[in-house]
């Protein structure tokens, strides 16, 4: 199939040879072929249409990183609905959220598994689960009442293939819907920055529950025809017998996992340098010190790529270049099949070496959040996306993130929503006020803290327990502060870095 025969996300899985291994479960796991993947995709599509699932529907997924999540995903698309999957650890509160604002019509579950997700469903939701044969079979069991079948229909490239949330600083998280073409435009950047082949393997280390592993790790091997080794999650000690025993050729992780990786190399009798196969490392989703980078290279012995993305992008929009093309540290590279460039507060773009907004333009922007007109209209600026980051571009098309104008905390490539964390603490009925703001952290780059006041007994200790129950573990703050009062502006305003800076010098 030529490139102008890509249509839908249904399209890829053309590519492949009917015979060669399309996903891999390691450690003895099934193999599925190019040929069962696209048998499987139909039938579970056709499944799905039977019970009354497909364009305008969105069905949820609360699925673990393997075969199951990526076939259930690419059945969804292909029926023409939209595919929604979620991290499998959020509390019953969270999943209460997304499931009613993504107006989720089924959620797909492990069997027996998915609790919280169980618990939070609206009435109404269509509820399925989703099983994997020893031979690797993806079946999907429905777990309750049926609707009305519909006529099937085949996706079209405008159709909304897959429906995420990304995060606000000053409202809740914003539903980001991304169109078939949108997905397929970024998944053939990747490929065509990384020059993938068939030949190559990807180990999937990211959460699929992410642009980041679903676009970079998953859907552009499957564009070039390549092979996806998909774990059931990160083992820092079973990623290099992984490595040795598929002939991985690359992976692409958040900096965190690159500095559990480097760290623990020795002790997890990684390949000697330039010997495990790798051709090269891709790093995205949060800044990536030259210093990790350097020892990386030396370490692993081979080159290491940072990129840059977000999901309003479905994920790729710059990253450095293969060799022999220099690579930069410090920098996210060159657009990859993308418009770049830096706007001033006015609209105006900006000149080169001039640091500005970072703004996109490409066929892999999404056409705007999902029932959100005030976020669209700070958001699009001439047709210009507003990332929201500072950051200067050098002669050679280069870009340096300088800075981020929103206040998004990013906890090793987990982009978290402070006012999220505000409004948990304020549920507890001895804080008076509450704000989240990012800490340096050296493992993670950034981690969760909070100043809170006051107005009844409680410990920080009260408060974490508190979180607990209504946060994901990644979101609960690391440390809280007890203050008297909360910095704010000479206009009564909060902002969480004055916050931060106050905190760090005693000024509170």
């Amino acid at each position: 199939m030529d490139a102008q025969s890509f249509h839908t996300l249904r399209d890829l899985l053309a590519i492949g040879d009917s015979s060669h291994p399309a996903l891999v479960m390691p450690e003895g796991g099934p193999v599925i072929t190019y040929g069962s993947l696209r048998g499987q995709v139909e039938t579970l599509a056709t499944t799905l249409q039977a019970l009354g699932l497909g364009r305008g529907d969105r069905v949820a997924m609360a699925l673990p990183n393997g075969i199951e999540i990526i076939t259930a995903f690419l059945a969804v698309t292909t029926a023409a609905a939209t595919a929604a999957p979620l991290n499998p650890a959020y509390t019953v509160e969270e999943f209460r959220f997304y499931l009613e604002d993504i107006e989720a019509k089924a959620l797909i579950v492990p069997p027996g598994g998915g609790e919280q997700a169980r618990a939070a469903m609206p009435a109404g939701t269509l509820l399925l689960e989703a099983s994997l044969s020893p031979a690797g079979q993806v079946r999907l069991t429905i777990a309750g009442s049926s609707s009305l079948p519909r006529v099937q229909t085949d996706p079209v490239p405008d159709d909304a293939a897959l429906f995420l949330h990304t995060s606000g600083t000053t409202s809740r998280p914003k539903g980001v819907p991304l169109s078939h073409a949108n997905l397929l435009a970024s998944a053939t950047n990747v490929v065509a920055t990384y020059a993938l082949t068939p030949t190559d393997v990807s180990l999937c280390v990211m959460p699929l529950f992410h642009v980041h592993g679903l676009v970079a790790s998953t859907l552009a091997t499957l564009r070039s025809g390549g092979t996806i080794v998909v774990p059931p999650r990160f083992s820092a000690s079973a990623f290099w017998p992984a490595v040795t025993a598929h002939r991985a050729t690359w992976y692409t992780a958040v900096p965190t996992i690159h500095q559990v990786l480097l760290a623990r190399a020795d002790e997890d009798q990684a390949p000697a340098p330039g010997t495990s196969g790798l051709r090269f490392i891709r790093s995205c989703s949060s800044a990536l010190a030259p210093a990790t980078m350097t020892g990386l290279e030396s370490r692993f012995g081979c080159p290491v790529l940072e990129a840059y993305g977000m999901t309003e992008a479905a994920h790729q929009m710059a990253s450095n270049p293969l060799p022999p093309e220099p690579r930069q540290p410090g920098s996210v590279g060159r657009g990859t099949g993308v418009q770049i460039a830096l706007m001033n507060d006015a609209g105006d773009l900006l000149s080169t070496g001039s640091q500005g907004e970072v703004v996109v333009k490409g066929p892999n922007v999404t056409r705007g959040y999902h029932n959100n007109p005030e976020a669209n209209a700070a958001a699009f600026t001439q047709g210009w996306f507003r990332t929201g980051d500072q950051g200067v571009l050098d002669a050679d098309g280069y870009l340096t993130l300088v800075g981020r104008l929103k206040e998004l905390i990013n906890r090793g490539g987990e982009k978290i929503s402070p006012r999220e964390i505000d409004e948990a603490l304020l549920t507890h009925p001895a804080v008076a006020e509450a704000v989240c703001f990012g800490v340096p952290d050296a493992k993670y780059g950034e981690e969760v803290a909070a100043a809170v006041v006051l107005r009844g007994e409680a410990s920080a200790a009260d408060l974490l327990s508190h979180c607990r129950t209504r946060l994901a573990a990644f979101k609960v703050p690391k440390t809280i502060h007890l203050v008297a009062q909360i910095p704010r502006t000479a206009t009564g305003k909060v902002q969480r870095r004055v916050v931060a800076a106050a905190l760090a010098t005693g000024k509170t």
